[in-house]
């Protein structure tokens, strides 16, 4: 028999309490008076009322800081000022609960103390970016406290026309409230994030056709001979349609790294992890004609003496309008690697590998590629049968039907 969520509340009833999932216990002396207990073993005080505007619930404090005797005495000043219609907390003691660190000071020991020592660089710097552009000047002034669950639900609706970044945000300051309480500087129960509903993301597709990669290879051979991108610049896009690498991948290749007699790349640190690429002859052949200064260890140099290309974009987007390819990004290149290998006929886990996908959910995105293929493949059979299966008035329906079936 499990435990009644009724009881008297002290503090040793309080101790005692224990649950599988989020569990709230009603004090039988006090209406409304409760303690909030976690599965971590956290236990939050909470006051509960119904006022002119409608039911509110409030947080009292964390037990261990708030004994049962001092929480319900707390409680019962919060539900008469909610049944009356007045804020919850006077003032004093609302000054005194929003006091303590503040988000300024938590994001800054969230990049120093976690962040930067967890992400790998690309991550770190998109993180940073999130929390000093759009965190830290929304709430960074305010206590952690301080901050409610209405006021990042109007920041999330604000950034509704970019939703991974909405979403971003969200995520990242519900991270900084989890790693707070961890810290101790909030009790379990304050992340102002909870419930708050994500945006839905449309992963974008985009496969390049047979007759669009001619177009693009044959601007890429104009723009080497006629200018419009440097040489640094084309080998790199011809690597990303060889190898189904991401754009870091090849950007930040070092000559150390490259194998060509083996045929491969041995990346010590990618996105997933190390990884190890096989290159096909034609990507071995390219690699082998770049051109290596002997100061420098990257494979495709930037602008300034002993930097590697940082960015792809401005070029990229020269040569796609030429090859009318205005709606490709760089990084489709990848999926179209990816797509061109499910027609040949590799398998999904296959695919997996040769992208350096580390988690399975990640390839599946191409399964209906898959399917797809399947279907063309059984068409293809059954066109070829069907010649034999039928004669005479039937066989010429069927070539009506089938129209490049063998005769």
């Amino acid at each position: 028999m499990g435990t009644p969520t009724s009881l008297t509340l002290s503090n040793r009833a309080v101790e005692k309490l224990t649950v599988e999932r989020d569990t709230v216990f009603w004090d039988r002396e006090l209406t409304g008076f409760g303690v909030r207990v976690y599965p971590s073993g956290g236990k939050v005080y909470v006051a509960q009322a119904r006022g002119p505007s409608g039911p509110k619930r409030v947080t009292i404090g964390r037990h261990g800081v708030l004994g049962a005797e001092q929480a319900r005495q707390r409680a019962a000043l919060v539900i008469a000022r909610v049944k009356a219609g007045e804020p919850p907390v006077p003032e004093p003691l609302a000054v005194k609960h929003r006091a303590g660190p503040t988000v300024g000071e938590l994001a800054e020991r969230f990049l120093e103390e976690y962040a930067a020592v967890r992400y790998k660089p690309g991550t770190l710097v998109w993180t940073r970016t999130v929390v000093g552009r759009y965190i830290v000047p929304e709430f960074g002034k305010l206590s952690l406290a301080a901050v409610e669950r209405t006021q990042v639900v109007e920041l999330h609706h604000r950034l509704h026309y970019t939703p991974s970044i909405a979403n971003k945000v969200v995520r990242t300051l519900s991270l900084m409230y989890r790693l707070a309480e961890d810290w101790g500087l909030v009790p379990e129960g304050c992340n102002p994030c909870r419930s708050v509903v994500k945006y839905p993301q449309r992963k974008r597709e985009r496969f390049l056709t047979d007759e669009e990669f001619t177009r693009l290879g044959q601007v890429l051979d104009d723009v080497e001979t006629e200018g419009g991108a440097s040489p640094a610049t084309v080998a790199a896009i011809r690597l990303l349609m060889l190898t189904g690498c991401r754009k870091s991948e090849i950007l930040t290749l070092r000559w150390e790294h490259v194998a060509l007699d083996a045929g491969e790349l041995r990346l010590p640190e990618t996105k997933t992890g190390a990884r190890v690429i096989s290159l096909p002859p034609m990507a071995v052949k390219l690699l082998a004609g770049l051109p290596r200064d002997p100061d420098s260890p990257w494979v495709i140099p930037g602008r300034y003496p002993g930097t590697h290309l940082r960015e792809l974009a401005d070029a990229w987007k020269v040569i796609r309008t030429r090859a009318g390819l205005d709606d490709v990004r760089v990084h489709d290149l990848r999926h179209s690697f990816a797509s061109r290998a499910l027609a040949l006929g590799e398998s999904l886990p296959m695919i997996g590998k040769l992208l350096g996908h580390s988690q399975v959910e990640t390839t599946a995105r191409y399964a209906h590629l898959a399917r797809d293929t399947v279907h063309e493949s059984a068409a293809r059979v059954a066109e070829s049968l069907a010649i034999d299966l039928f004669e005479g008035e039937d066989q010429i329906a069927v070539r009506r039907y089938y129209p490049h079936a063998a005769g």
